[in-house]
């Protein structure tokens, strides 16, 4: 019996010692560059109802086996996490709340239909198990004038026994302008969305440097346009296409949104053609290029400063990375090195004391004007690759020009949090939970224009 005890108080105290190892990385602000730090954060938080657990079941270990240490280890680590999914799941504050940006009685609007697919709380321990969506990959859906170059994207159609809810989710993947490639960890959240009838087309834009930011927009607008034209085909309404993306594919939405009617930003072969989205989405985007480079410490990574030390920045992908990626190491273009990525200076031409005017354009807050579409903000309080400084910055824009507008910051979360572990992570499900409410508002106002423009097409009827 007393060798029994023994191996459940040291099975009890390791775990327990390590889940409060672990919860010292919730209470640290990070700061690029510290790539390690941020991916065990990354896991921390997506695994904190499992570290709860083993909190829960620490302590009953120390209770049961009369140790006063592990039982207070326990209580600690269960105390910590069950009060941060508390607070990551709790709803935005009253100023970037729903019922701001639409009404207090804009759950009302949503049809019974749509809630049925909906997460009934804004925390689940494990995301429900869905049918498999219809995929169509690599689609060409433009050509780059003058050349041979294709862009290509994944089309992601609702379950066959799932009626179309008309809504297209254009999706940009993260990529520091630089690295990675559509359907890299997003499976979960399109399976989510083509489960309640979205139809996603995953998008593979241009990157630094075989493109700038203004070539990564047209090819937005391009994707934009693509699916529009093909609206029939996807059974989709062509004034419902809302544009998302994750990090810099959240900076490049925001921005493609705004300058819809901006001729310097769409490609001259679309001149004349509908660009408009009717919302945009941000996960974790950073809206102003200038607090992207001081926020990531570029001012000390990338230039030299008198008088200051010059930080190093991770050029090398470790080798046990590059063969768990295996033929994605390639696809995703971390053949290219690091040192590049993310850099500004060399994306938009030089530093911003050299160009400001360049930050300035490529800024989407420079560009909210009253007859933006509806906007969904998420990011992290503690995110350390984009500014939670702009998100809050870029919201007060929205609301100065009477926006719809939905902002939601997650305490002690990390950036590219709902790309971690989706299915049980907590900040992942916060954000399904708000995003599927967000969709199926735009399906709804869709449908109310179209319903009032068909009423104003019919001729009056003189009794």
């Amino acid at each position: 019996m007393n060798t029994m005890t023994s191996i459940l108080q040291t099975f009890a105290a390791i775990a327990g010692g390590l889940a409060a190892l672990m919860s010292i990385l919730l209470f640290i602000r990070l700061r690029w560059p510290a790539p390690v730090l941020l991916f065990c954060k990354l896991y921390t938080t997506a695994l904190s109802t499992l570290l709860s657990l083993v909190g829960l079941l620490c302590a009953i270990v120390g209770l049961v086996t009369g140790s006063v240490l592990i039982a207070l280890i326990g209580i600690y680590d269960a105390l910590i996490f069950l009060a941060y999914i508390f607070r990551v799941t709790r709803p935005p504050a009253a100023s970037g709340s729903f019922h701001k940006a639409f009404g207090l009685n804009w759950e009302s609007y949503l049809s019974p239909e749509q809630k049925r697919h909906f997460l009934p709380r804004r925390f689940v321990f494990k995301l429900p198990s869905l049918p498999d969506p219809q995929a169509s990959l690599n689609i060409s859906f433009a050509r780059i004038p003058g050349t041979h170059r294709d862009l290509l994207c994944d089309v992601w159609q609702p379950p066959k026994n799932i009626t179309p809810s008309g809504l297209a989710f254009i999706y940009l993947h993260g990529s520091a302008f630089y690295l990675l490639d559509k359907d890299y960890g997003t499976r979960p959240l399109f399976r989510y969305l083509a489960a309640q009838g979205h139809t996603i087309m995953d998008v593979a834009y241009r990157l630094s440097p075989e493109t700038d930011v203004m070539g990564m927009v047209h090819d937005v607008k391009r994707a934009i346009t693509w699916i529009k034209e093909n609206a029939r085909h996807y059974n989709i309404d062509p004034d419902c296409v809302v544009v998302a993306g994750g990090s810099s594919g959240g900076h490049l939405a925001l921005l493609t949104a705004y300058t819809s009617n901006k001729p310097t930003f769409t490609p001259q072969e679309l001149e004349g053609k509908n660009t408009e989205v009717c919302a945009v989405l941000s996960f974790y985007g950073s809206s102003d290029m200038s607090a992207l480079y001081y926020h990531t410490n570029q001012h000390l990574t990338t230039r030299d400063i008198r008088n200051r030390f010059k930080k190093s920045v991770p050029t090398k992908i470790p080798g046990w990375m590059i063969r768990r990626m295996g033929e994605d190491y390639h696809r995703l273009g971390f053949d290219k090195g690091l040192i590049n990525a993310g850099a500004l200076a060399p994306l938009l031409g030089g530093h911003p004391r050299d160009c400001p005017e360049a930050y300035t354009l490529f800024s989407a807050i420079t560009h909210v004007h009253r007859q933006c579409p509806p906007t969904y903000l998420i990011h992290g309080d503690h995110d350390i690759m984009a500014p939670v400084t702009s998100t809050r910055a870029l919201f007060a824009r929205l609301q100065e020009e009477q926006v719809p507008a939905v902002m939601h910051i997650l305490p002690q979360t990390e950036h590219v949090f709902d790309l971690i572990l989706p299915v049980i992570s907590p900040p992942a499900h916060m954000e399904l939970y708000e995003v599927e409410r967000f969709l199926a508002l735009q399906v709804k106002r869709a449908e109310k224009h179209a319903m009032a423009s068909r009423d104003k097409e019919e001729p009056e009827i003189i009794h």
